[in-house]
């Protein structure tokens, strides 16, 4: 019995070690496929970083860059907040935004003159 036991084991195992055998050229298949797969996702990595950096860099250089639509989108803004704004170029805006800031402090002064008469206090 022992003697069966130990055929029916060993001739067991030697249909594994061939069907093992057969399988080597399929699994080698697959891992080349696998290998040029990651090696392919690793050059477009690089292809694309180095898009990257030369977007970067085009922006700093060039002017299209997400600061500039910044500026414009605050120029645009501080146009709407000047009322009566007719000032041509950014010169005129600041020159105009500075005006009415003062304009603006004289009647934040002259409130709050107001509020002592009428409070009757005297600080």
């Amino acid at each position: 019995m022992g003697v069966s036991a130990h055929n029916l084991l060993a001739s067991n195992l030697k249909g594994r070690v061939q069907d093992n055998e057969e399988m080597v050229p399929v699994l080698e298949s697959q891992a080349r496929r696998r290998w040029q797969i990651v090696r392919k996702q690793m050059v477009t990595r690089k292809k694309r970083s180095r898009r990257v950096l030369m977007n970067s860099r085009t922006r700093l250089e060039g002017s299209g860059s997400k600061a500039a639509n910044g500026i414009h989108r605050r120029v645009r803004t501080l146009k709407k907040l000047i009322p009566n704004s007719e000032a041509e170029g950014l010169e005129g805006l600041f020159r105009d935004s500075a005006d009415y800031i003062l304009f603006l402090q004289m009647r934040v002064k002259v409130m709050q003159i107001m509020v002592k008469v009428f409070t009757g206090s005297d600080e």
